[in-house]
């Protein structure tokens, strides 16, 4: 049987060095090592916590090293993250075996010359009572207070500076603060019903008849669901009673409210939760075109809407930014690529992009915005949404589209009940923050063509 910490390391170093997703990555490492499941947990706690807290181990690790960071060899970092991260936050391991392991790793890999260097720093951080404490970057940082905070707050929570500055002057001090203590811990997994086949009550009792924990939320027909296994291997799932999608989507779409009967148009759908939660709103009656870029991203929404008895969606390869139709659809879905900040705790990785708040991505959503507003009709309704929350990819490119649009205007949002609002915005748009609602970050309005 594979060595879970063994397994920890190659599945971080590939995502290291390959740029690979979290989920791909660490789902095709434990099928392929097959390992146990308390193995399987423990190997998933370590890469999804260095993953989360890279920054901070990194800051520690310079602490304790003669060594500059970037004169580490890339492996031999790699393992010392995995050391300190159970030296400092899995206390059920002992230190010597999380420092004897680490250092057998590092031998296996014929890293011999390291092995001492790996040793020395993770027995030195277990002689030190404070293990290293953080308060110390306030006092060093001298008397920019701003900068200091921003220094600390990236190095507690893990986050890059230039994102923590973003969000400070975006939405701050407390907001921020709330939201980054939220960030860390695997987030919850969300399920919406497909109540063409059977209930929210019938569908919670299966689960619960196969071990798998299923729970109400604050919205109707989506549940929260844990020890799931393998999902695609539950029999509910087989027969289309449930599908995978945060809460914020489900928020969203519920909002938006499409109806019987209606044209619906969903220009970025993959993987598209969002046209079978439509579809299932509409029970199943009207018509939803689904659009994406990618051939393989089509046969996936075709497979799903087949498993799910979903039989309104036509879906076929398109480019959202080049629309040729005109005056078509009662409802446009516009969900856009974006910069992902809202959903770093899903994969913690997207954080350390270095271009992650590229601006070039703002021409690009404004750009299919303004195409699929092509296709609404008069007293048509669409819908722009991200999975970020930077203010320049979601309220100011909306601002900016009704300034250039005036046929359009804001819809105001009626959220479902029990959903809270987090920040002030203007009524036809809503920000979901994870620390209001244990939803993924996301950002979505409502704008209405006038007749």
């Amino acid at each position: 049987m594979s060595n879970p910490r063994r397994v920890a390391f190659d599945v971080l170093y590939k995502i290291e060095t390959d740029k690979s997703y979290s989920s791909i990555a660490v789902n095709t490492a434990l099928k392929e090592n097959s390992l146990n499941r308390l193995d399987s947990s423990f190997a998933s706690v370590i890469i999804y916590g260095v993953l989360e807290s890279k920054l901070t181990l990194d800051y520690i690790i310079r602490q304790y090293s003669s060594v500059r960071l970037k004169k580490i060899e890339a492996k031999t970092l790699m393992l010392l993250r995995i050391g300190v991260y159970q030296l400092l936050y899995m206390d059920k391991v002992p230190e010597s075996a999380a420092v004897n392991e680490t250092v057998k790793i590092a031998k296996n890999l014929k890293l011999f010359k390291s092995s001492g260097f790996i040793n020395g720093i993770l027995r030195s951080i277990t002689r030190d009572k404070e293990k290293c404490n953080l308060e110390n970057i306030l006092v060093n940082c001298g008397k920019d207070k701003e900068m200091a905070e921003i220094k600390y707050l990236s190095v507690k929570y893990s986050v890059p500076e230039e994102i923590i500055s973003t969000w400070l002057t975006s939405y701050g001090k407390e907001t921020v603060k709330d939201m980054l203590s939220c960030l860390k811990g695997r987030p919850p997994l969300y399920a919406r019903v497909n109540t063409l086949k059977t209930t929210e009550d019938e569908l919670i009792a299966k689960l619960s008849e196969e071990g798998i924990s299923a729970e109400k939320t604050t919205l109707k027909n989506v549940i929260s669901i844990s020890n799931t296994g393998s999902v695609e291997e539950n029999n509910s799932f087989k027969k289309g009673e449930f599908y995978i999608q945060d809460l914020s989507s489900n928020i969203a779409i519920s909002t938006l409210l499409p109806k019987e009967g209606e044209v619906v148009y969903d220009v970025c759908s993959s993987p598209g939760g969002k046209s079978f939660t439509s579809s299932i709103l509409m029970n199943n009656k009207g018509r939803i075109n689904a659009f994406d870029l990618y051939e393989h991203k089509i046969k996936l929404i075709n497979s799903t809407s087949k498993r799910l008895g979903i039989d309104i969606i036509d879906a076929n390869v398109k480019d959202a930014s080049t629309s040729t139709e005109e005056n078509t659809a009662d409802v446009v879905i516009c969900d856009v690529p974006c910069s992902g900040l809202g959903i770093i705790r899903r994969k913690p990785e997207i954080k350390y992009k270095e271009d992650l708040l590229d601006n070039s991505l703002k021409e690009i959503q404004y750009k299919i915005l303004t195409s699929s507003a092509k296709l609404v009709k008069k007293g048509g309704r669409l819908m722009y949404s991200t999975c970020t929350l930077n203010p320049e990819e979601n309220n100011k490119i909306v601002e900016k589209f009704l300034s250039e649009h005036k046929s359009f205007f804001g819809e105001k949002i009626i959220l479902p009940e029990n959903i809270k609002r987090t920040v002030e915005e203007k009524e036809y748009e809503c920000s979901l923050f994870p620390q209001s609602n244990n939803t993924d970050g996301f950002y979505f309005a409502i704008l209405k063509r006038g007749d």
